[in-house]
Formats: structure tokens, sequence, C-alpha cells
């Protein structure tokens, strides 16, 4: 698993723990990636269901697939 303590926003860190989480328990990507888009959304609820699925697949891929403990770019929120 990524070390999220790193990961400086809470949406950031929900969406990567959720999704690492999800995968762990069996959860196909896609589904995973759609929980995660929604999860973004709560938190953002003024976010389009699209920039949700390009910040959600920024960090994803950012984090667990590269496993890049480094900041990303993405929203404004602490």
């Amino acid at each position: 698993m990524v070390e999220t303590s790193r990961i400086a926003r809470n949406c950031e860190r929900a969406v990567v723990t959720a999704y690492q989480e999800l995968k762990l328990v069996g959860t196909n990507d896609v589904s995973a990636f759609n929980a995660c888009t929604t999860l973004y959304r709560i938190h953002h609820p003024e976010s389009s269901v699209n920039e949700a699925r390009r910040l959600v697949s920024e960090w994803i891929d950012h984090h667990v697939v590269k496993k890049d403990p480094g900041p990303t770019s993405g929203c404004d929120c602490p």
C-alpha cells in the first residue's frame, strides 16, 4: 500500500485509500474507480463528473500505479 500520510489533500488521501482498500477486497478496477469518483464528488459537489474522473485517474496513476510519493496537481482544498 501507498503511505497515504504523505498526501496533503484530504480528498486525495480519501480517494487513494478507498481505491486501495477496494482493490484489496477484490473489487474490479472499473468499479473501484467509479466508487472513488463518487467519493471525490461527495468532497467536491461543485466538480463535474469529467473533472472528478480526471483527478481520480491522475491520483490513482500517481500514487498507486507509479507509487510516486511526491505531491500531485489537483484541487485547491487542504
